[in-house]
């Protein structure tokens, strides 16, 4: 693998990672606020940050040992708001930067799993800062969200509200394969 693929996969799992972790803790404040439909939806995206993360990982399978990873992170909220804004600035940067480099730099080196697991993210990113973005504009009104069933990909992380798509429209993975999330 080329360095600078493994170098950008590493910071990718670090950046999924805290987004993880970070989704996680919203999702408690959100709950503490009284945003339980924002709270579920924070856990159901947590769940597909975790997929990107093991893709990444999975891509690393043979590189062992230690490194240091640089990977944004927001701290300090202490709203629900602050959080979603949180969120979208991360997805943001993300879709906007982050993985339309990392992916163009993978294509360049003949990288083909890095490049799909850069792909995964990348479109899934898409859907959710559009997610936050709804559910922000609701908080911001006082009110809490209720998207009903949340669907996510175990193969690429794609989230989907209401029914799961007969195919995943980013890997394939069939409907029966979705993971339900009430929000």
């Amino acid at each position: 693998m080329n360095a600078m693929t493994e170098a950008n996969l590493k910071s990718a799992f670090g950046g999924e990672s805290m987004a993880h972790m970070r989704y996680l803790h919203w999702a408690e404040l959100a709950e503490k606020e009284g945003f339980p439909g924002v709270a579920r939806l924070f856990r159901a995206v947590a769940r597909a940050e975790w997929i990107h993360a093991g893709n990444h990982l999975r891509v690393l399978k043979d590189r062992v040992g230690d490194a240091a990873v640089t990977a944004g992170g927001g701290f300090g909220y202490q709203s629900t708001s602050q959080a979603l804004q949180g969120g979208i600035d991360g997805e943001t940067f993300e879709i906007e930067q982050m993985y339309p480099v990392y992916k163009q730099v993978a294509e360049f080196q003949g990288e083909t799993a890095a490049v799909r697991s850069f792909h995964y993210a990348l479109e899934t990113e898409k859907v959710h800062r559009a997610l936050y973005e709804e559910a922000k504009a609701a908080v911001d009104q006082g009110k809490d969200i209720s998207f009903g069933t949340l669907h996510v990909c175990p193969v690429c992380g794609y989230t989907v509200k209401g029914d799961a798509p007969e195919h995943c429209p980013v890997c394939g993975a069939g409907a029966d394969r979705f993971e339900a999330h009430q929000v």
